[in-house]
């Protein structure tokens, strides 16, 4: 029996002998190392190395909520008063921050995406016709929520930098305080946070720096003035997609024989030049200095006679590109020695023919003719860059400027306030209202509110269309961040405009002031002078 368990251990062993030596000789494959995400110091906090490559990523977002309320003071149980006094919005926002050192550099791209649902009428922060009208936002179609529903989707930036260039869709260059310390954005001011560009800013040394940027027109425009209706109607645009083909104004000719005539031409501009703008920055210890300037092509499309004249007759010509122009000047100024954190931002801008630049608007808008700021409201504003000369059929420019004053202080770590003030004007020359007054005398068919009036008559006097006006806002925020990178804050602004001079019909007391007026000289209309609202938000933010 022991000769048997020695005999079978022996072979055991030999067995595994042979399949140890038979093993060894197999090759022997290595497994694959894993490569951690390594921290990349370079450029701050956040940033990653992308696994197998040199170049430094940072993810970061935003989530928020928004809500706000603007009261009515409206005359009428319909009509302009549209009821909606409360809006809200939810928003996310991704950012994605790449960067590489070359040996010329740092090679820059970073990427911003928005998006949004917003519910309520946009007199209380809820949807915003100005993003629609660029094809950010969707527009809800149900009956109770068209025109009080919408979702947002912006590409906010999307821009490269590399050795001074700067590539893509970022924030003018032109721009200085751009409602730095604001909520809605209610004072007056140029703040286009997101257009196309190409720019180089060089670097001098001592934190003075000059660009030079060719920015989208596109985004800096208002339109040209249109005495006639812009109601969208098969003969003018396209229904299905609510949008404008042809703005007619009249513009007038002579006939073969010499008779005065009118007829219309259109007045959509189109692109060909882009914007120019150069700005000289200074960044210190103590703060900021920045000075712009713009000039900005006003290009109508086609401004020739629309319906063929009769034969011999002299048609306007042509109206020639005219460009306009705006400077700005900025400080901002550190106050350390008031609290850490405070800040003062002073600005002012003046323009001629891009009145964009000096942001003189309403907080709704101003990329349609008139907008409306507040439910009910008196008397709109024109936001015109220019009008068309209906003699000559050349393009005559209107004026702005604007001031604002910014502070924000730190009342505690935790606790900051921001307070803001602004005033403008915007004027058109009188010549431009003389000239609309002989539009409106021999042009049929101009009725309502944009109805000029014939020069001399009290409608003339009293018409809402193309005055001078003035805006002033102001407003303050409290804002507590019990931990970093939240705030829970509350806004609450002020704004009023008015007529430089006379007075103006009021069209929420008297709406049917216009149509009377023009078919009795003499009646008797309810008039105004100026018109204001406050409005009030609140939000919560989280950044990440």
């Amino acid at each position: 029996m022991r000769l048997l368990k020695t005999s079978l251990l022996c072979s055991a062993a030999a067995f595994a002998g042979t399949g140890a030596a038979h093993a060894a000789d197999l090759p022997v494959k290595k497994a694959v190392p894993i490569e951690y995400v390594r921290v990349c110091g370079a450029y701050g906090a956040g940033f990653f190395y992308i696994p197998g490559t040199d170049t430094c990523l940072r993810i970061s977002g935003r989530a928020r909520f928004e809500g706000g309320y603007e009261p009515t003071y409206s005359r009428q149980a319909n009509g302009r008063n549209f009821g909606d006094t409360a809006g809200y919005r939810a928003l996310g926002r991704l950012n994605m921050d790449a960067r590489t050192q070359t040996a010329y550099g740092t090679l820059r791209a970073f990427v911003r995406m928005d998006m949004a649902g917003r519910t309520g009428g946009s007199y209380g922060g809820g949807t915003s016709g100005t993003a629609q009208r660029f094809g950010q936002a969707y527009a809800a179609l149900g009956i109770d929520t068209f025109g009080r529903a919408q979702q947002y989707v912006n590409l906010d930036k999307a821009f490269i930098q590399f050795a001074g260039l700067t590539a893509g869709r970022a924030s003018s260059f032109f721009d200085f305080y751009a409602h730095d310390f604001e909520f809605n954005g209610y004072s007056l001011g140029s703040d286009v946070y997101s257009t196309n560009l190409l720019a180089y800013t060089a670097t001098m040394g001592n934190g003075l720096s000059a660009t030079i940027s060719l920015e989208d027109p596109t985004y800096r425009r208002t339109p040209i003035f249109s005495p006639l209706s812009n109601t969208v109607t098969p003969s003018n645009g396209s229904v299905t997609n609510f949008g404008l083909t042809n703005v007619p104004t009249p513009v007038f000719y002579r006939t073969a024989t010499g008779a005065l005539a009118t007829n219309t031409v259109n007045v959509i501009q189109a692109n060909r030049m882009p914007d120019f703008v150069g700005v000289l920055r200074l960044d210190q210890a103590w703060g900021s200095a920045q000075l712009s300037a713009a000039v900005h092509e006003l290009n109508v499309q086609d401004s020739t006679v629309i319906n063929p004249s009769p034969a011999g007759a002299v048609v306007t010509p042509h109206a020639n590109s005219v460009y306009g122009w705006a400077v700005q000047g900025g400080l901002k100024i550190n106050a350390p020695f008031i609290a850490p954190g405070d800040a003062l931002y002073l600005q002012g801008a003046y323009a001629n023919g891009a009145q964009s630049y000096t942001g003189y608007c309403s907080y709704t808008g101003c990329e349609s003719q008139t907008s409306a700021t507040l439910q009910g409201q008196k008397f709109d504003q024109y936001f015109n860059d220019a009008v068309i000369n209906p003699i000559t059929g050349q393009l005559q420019t209107s004026t702005s400027f604007t001031a604002t004053a910014s502070y924000l202080h730190y009342w505690s770590p935790e606790w900051r306030s921001a307070f803001v003030g602004s005033y403008g004007e915007q004027d058109f020359s009188a010549a431009i209202r003389y000239g609309q007054g002989l539009v409106f005398q021999n042009f049929a068919g101009i009725t309502g509110t944009n109805a000029i009036g014939v020069p001399g008559t009290r409608l003339f006097q009293l018409s809402q269309a193309l005055r001078d006006t003035y805006q002033f806002s102001a407003g303050g925020s409290l804002i507590w961040s019990p931990v970093k990178d939240l705030d829970i804050g509350v806004e609450a602004f002020y704004t009023q405009f008015g007529v430089k001079s006379g007075r103006v019909i009021d069209n929420d007391k008297d709406p049917t002031a216009y149509t009377r007026l023009i078919a009795n000289p003499n009646a008797v209309v309810r008039t105004a002078t100026k018109d204001g609202v406050e409005q009030f938000r609140f939000r919560v933010q989280r950044d990440f």
